[in-house]
């Protein structure tokens, strides 16, 4: 008779270094917590190959994390975590019976999983999360996963990653927002304008100032808060300053989960110019807190109430200041997704 106990294995290149770390991919951190909460009977059990930065295992909440410490780091190091991962997930499998590997992004976890998995007869997908659907992805050639072994995190993503790989991924789930999580919204909404992400040139904060220029000339007393931290940090700094917006912008650097939140229910307007997204999960969550959001990307094929899809600059300032000079819009909490569905959609493709 086996007694094992039922594992479920999801490989990551990172994960939180601890339960305090709640700017660490949030929307994962979520699925996870959801995930316990569903299905408590299940072992779930992370390998994150590249952060945090040291090795082994440690817990994180009541879930079970082994880092590797990759550093993102190529070569001859790169294999020697791969060879890491592999007799981790031996010794996952010796000690009880794993009944599913679920890789975030199709890069070195979806080859590992892939690989592992089809020697063990253990059912893998991917989940594609972003910038893993494009053309200059090489790991799709190198893995040729199945279209069942594949899931969307959006219907952008399914159409892109067919476009530049020829394979059209059999699944789209989109990731819920954390409903464990209860805000009350607040009456006064005394932030016009909120950004938050990490400042990279992939999010082009650098538009949201030039938004907010404009916006100045009709709305000279606007007020705005651009949230994060990274290497644009004191470009963007310098932006803020030559534009003279110094009394309506504040960069706030990095604040934990939380805090961004209740910001987003002080909030009129989420502005995110980011040149690529799947599905963003802050834009998500800044409609949950009743926010309207701007985005130049669509990541859905349906509309989504609040939501509004701009294809320029200039087109983007023009919806801004139309909500913010508009007595009569209405700001209302929208709940698009739940992790709740997210997970059970998820754990079906494993039965």
């Amino acid at each position: 008779m086996n007694n094992k106990e039922n594992s479920f294995v999801i490989l990551t290149p990172g994960f939180p270094s601890s339960e305090a770390d709640s700017t660490c991919l949030p929307m994962h951190q979520h699925f996870i917590r959801c995930l316990k909460s569903l299905y408590p009977e299940l072992n779930v059990i992370v390998l994150s190959f590249q952060y945090p930065y040291r090795t082994g295992n440690y817990k994180w909440f009541d879930t079970t994390v082994i880092g590797f410490n990759g550093q993102n780091k190529g070569g001859i190091a790169k294999l020697l975590i791969r060879k890491k991962v592999y007799a981790a997930l031996k010794k996952i499998m010796n000690e009880s019976a794993i009944t599913g590997l679920l890789s975030f992004w199709y890069g070195e976890c979806a080859l590992v999983g892939k690989k592992f998995g089809r020697r063990n007869k253990i059912a893998h997908c991917c989940w594609l999360l972003g910038q893993d659907a494009k053309k200059a992805n090489k790991y799709p050639a190198r893995t040729s996963l199945k279209e069942n072994e594949l899931v969307a995190l959006s219907d952008f993503l399914q159409d892109e990653f067919e476009r530049n790989h020829g394979t059209r991924p059999g699944f789209v789930i989109p990731h819920g927002n954390n409903m464990m999580q209860a805000f009350v919204l607040q009456a006064e909404k005394d932030i016009d304008i909120l950004a938050a992400g990490s400042l990279i040139p992939l999010k082009q904060y650098d538009i949201f100032i030039e938004v907010v220029a404009e916006i100045k000339r009709s709305l000279p007393l606007v007020r705005c808060l651009l949230v994060g931290d990274g290497p644009e940090k004191e470009k963007l700094q310098q932006l803020i300053e030559n534009a003279g917006l110094r009394d309506m912008i504040t960069l706030t650097g990095e604040l934990p989960h939380d805090a961004v939140l209740q910001l987003m229910q002080r909030t009129k307007i989420f502005l995110h110019p980011s040149s690529y997204e799947g599905l963003s999960g802050v834009c998500l969550e800044a409609l949950s807190m009743g926010c309207h959001v701007i985005s130049f990307t669509k990541p859905m094929h349906e509309s989504i109430k609040q939501w509004n899809i701009t294809a320029s600059k200039d087109e983007m300032s023009s919806k801004a200041a139309e909500i913010l000079q508009n007595n009569d819009t209405v700001y209302e909490r929208q709940v698009v997704f739940k992790m709740e569905d997210t997970v059970r959609k998820m754990m079906d493709l494993f039965k």
